[in-house]
């Protein structure tokens, strides 16, 4: 089981300084897509750079033309890309075949997907590396979690790994871990702690205990 450091509301500078303070305990950095919107892809190619132990993925949130995106954000570094579930199969594949060029890797986001285990069986025969359940900021809003939809995809899943994004914190994570993910994903959880080393610390310390 691995923990992924989700950064959303913060510039290039902010996202190094609070990689640095958690880089320890962390195996994957995720640029998100407001970064991504505000700096560009220049942001995985600079986080990329300064920590280039560390994966970087890029939530591009791809929902078309997914070759094309794909090869871009392999071309700035990027170890891991995602693409959402809703998309059109063609995107999803297209998207497959390119990071196979690369030798990058492909998350699938399971936003808003309203049949989710139909969709994950699916999409885990297009040969993409990871199905993620995903409680956006406005499903958070309204008192959603993905807990469910974990339980339901770990069903169905047979060759991606899965992984769970959204809300997570460390009184929610021994829930989480009983569902088994391969990947928790983890944004204020940890940049919103008054102490990051200790709350990515102990959350590192849970997510190894779950493997």
């Amino acid at each position: 089981m691995e923990l992924q450091l989700a950064l959303d509301l913060v510039d290039i500078p902010q996202a190094k300084e609070l990689v640095k303070e958690v880089e320890p305990y962390i195996d994957i950095v995720e640029i998100g897509t407001p970064v991504v919107i505000n700096e560009g892809l220049r942001a995985v190619k600079e986080i990329k750079e300064a920590f280039p132990h560390l994966k970087v993925l890029a939530d591009l949130k791809i929902m078309d033309a997914g070759g094309y995106e794909v090869m871009k954000a392999s071309e700035a570094g990027a170890d891991i890309i995602t693409v959402l579930g809703v998309s059109d199969d063609s995107t999803i594949q297209g998207a497959v075949a390119e990071a196979r060029k690369q030798n990058k890797k492909i998350m699938v986001d399971m936003i808003n997907v309203k049949n989710i285990e139909e969709r994950a069986k699916q999409v885990d025969t297009f040969g993409v590396d990871y199905i993620c359940v995903h409680s956006g900021y406005d499903h958070q809003a309204a008192g959603k979690n993905s807990f469910e939809e974990l339980s339901a995809i770990k069903r169905v899943v047979k060759n991606a790994k899965t992984a769970i994004a959204g809300g997570i914190k460390l009184e929610t994570l021994p829930e989480v871990i009983q569902a088994n993910p391969d990947l928790v994903i983890v944004g204020g959880g940890i940049t919103g702690h008054a102490d990051k080393p200790f709350a990515a610390a102990e959350m590192q310390k849970l997510v190894r205990q779950g493997s």
